[in-house]
């Protein structure tokens, strides 16, 4: 075929296939990166001044849950219940937050 350069029919060549080969390699590994950064950090939500705490990762996962003894009334267990249920949502809401914070710069890829 006369006049035929190789490359990837104007798409620049090789040379810049595998810089974009290198770059979606090195974004992954980053993306890789985050998303062990968010399965270590520990996120607390709480309720009622302190009494309940949640203690979750980013990515959702519980991983204790504190209650004073204090708020603990067998007369009023919907009270305890609505506090639980307040915690896990504030804990929610922050790994929401620290989620879009570090997956934020990929774009929504992987999501």
């Amino acid at each position: 075929m006369a006049g035929y350069r190789g490359g990837f029919g104007g798409f620049g060549g090789g040379n810049q296939m595998q810089n974009l080969m290198k770059q979606a390699q090195k974004m992954q590994e980053n993306m890789q990166k985050a998303q062990e950064e968010l399965e270590e950090m520990q996120i607390e939500g709480s309720a009622g001044g302190g009494l309940v705490k949640v203690v979750m990762n980013a990515k959702k996962v519980v991983n204790s849950v504190t209650i004073n003894p204090d708020v603990v009334d067998t007369d009023d267990i919907t009270m305890l219940e609505d506090l639980l249920v307040a915690a896990l949502n504030d804990a929610y809401a922050k790994a929401d937050k620290a989620y879009n914070d570090k997956m934020g710069a990929f774009g929504g890829l992987g999501l």
